[in-house]
């Protein structure tokens, strides 16, 4: 009898530790504060100051500013230009004091610093375990600017990509990356595309003045460019053209009238999304005209349409906190506006 009660409770201890090691498999550890929420990157004063990270949280319902202050006690650095991912990693890119934060995305415990071999750092793109980060070196030399290759399990910069005038924003579409090359100062037209498994320039395509920004769809890549602005006694169009990335060669251009001059292409499904004169604009990847009317007013600093939504930044006076204004795109009516911080230059989802 001894001996059957013996083996019952051994049952029983061992369905009970099962469903212990059920329960922990089901309801892991959290990663961290700041995990499925919004990230927001505020450039903060030029020059003077430090940049700051806002979190969001999906429903909106806490805001909490100042993350990777609070965290490491210390601040970023100088005009927080844009944050990219690898994995768990999230990289601050401080322009200004020439350095990337390396943090945890989640809990935003600071890795490491990377603080040699950048000038003017300005976007980080993820490919592999390579990070390439635009630079655009001494900006009085218009000959110097960069893509640096950082080797993203040493924190390590292997190698400098020479790249023409001004490069900014990359993108990646599974063969090959493009960076848009604004032109830092001044003004360019050029696309650089990049084969990341010999990190060399294999060719460069010609666009509109001043490419601001450029998402891929498919074999398609869309380049939004403002045109050259009237201060330069050289204004020019903005446009909009669709390369094929299949042979780098543009199929559609898009042309805007003189005096206008687009910014902040983003795309959501089949919908392009961009900000023009105090107004978001809305396309179908199909249309063959631009559209004469605007769906959102507002003069707003950036914009991403994500999921049926559009996050757009007010930078306000470029000197106190800015907002985030979210819009629901089925209705194009607002749905909430939250306070970040000084001039919100990045929307990033953290999930």
């Amino acid at each position: 009898m001894k001996i059957l009660q013996k083996i019952i409770y051994t049952f029983i201890i061992s369905l009970f530790i099962l469903s212990c090691s059920d329960d922990d498999n089901n309801n892991p550890e959290p990663l961290g504060d700041y995990v499925n929420g919004i990230l927001i990157s505020n450039e903060g004063p030029f020059n003077n100051g430090s940049g700051t990270v806002t979190f969001i949280s999906e429903d909106y319902s806490l805001v909490e500013s100042e993350i990777f202050k609070k965290v490491n006690d210390t601040d970023i650095g100088n005009v927080l230009q844009s944050i990219g991912f690898y994995d768990d990693k999230a990289y601050l890119i401080s322009n200004n004091s020439h350095l990337i934060k390396v943090v945890n995305r989640f809990t935003f415990e600071e890795i490491t610093t990377i603080d040699s071999g950048l000038e003017n750092p300005r976007y980080f793109l993820a490919v592999g375990t390579k990070g390439y980060v635009t630079n655009w070196g001494d900006t009085a030399d218009e000959n110097d600017d960069y893509v640096a290759v950082i080797n993203l399990n040493t924190n390590d910069i292997e190698k400098n990509i020479q790249v023409v005038l001004g490069p900014e924003k990359l993108e990646y579409n599974g063969n090959n990356i493009y960076v848009a090359h604004q032109g830092a100062y001044g003004q360019n037209n050029q696309i650089s595309v990049i084969d990341p498994g010999t990190d060399e320039v294999s060719t460069t395509i010609e666009v509109g003045d001043v490419p601001n920004s450029l998402v891929v769809d498919g074999n398609d890549l869309w380049v939004l460019s403002g045109g050259s602005p009237s201060y330069t006694g050289e204004e020019t169009n903005g446009s909009l053209k669709k390369i094929n990335t299949t042979d780098n060669v543009v199929s559609t251009t898009l042309d805007f009238e003189l005096a206008e001059h687009p910014d902040n292409l983003s795309l959501d499904g089949a919908n392009l999304f961009y900000s023009l004169n105090g107004k978001i604009y809305k396309m179908s990847i199909t249309d063959t005209e631009l559209p004469v009317s605007g769906i959102i007013d507002g003069y707003f600093y950036r914009i991403v349409a994500k999921d049926g939504k559009l996050y757009a930044t007010d930078a306000g006076d470029y000197a106190s906190n800015g907002s985030l204004t979210v819009f629901d795109l089925s209705t194009n009516s607002e749905i909430k506006t939250v306070e970040v911080g000084i001039v919100p230059g990045g929307i990033y989802f953290n999930n």
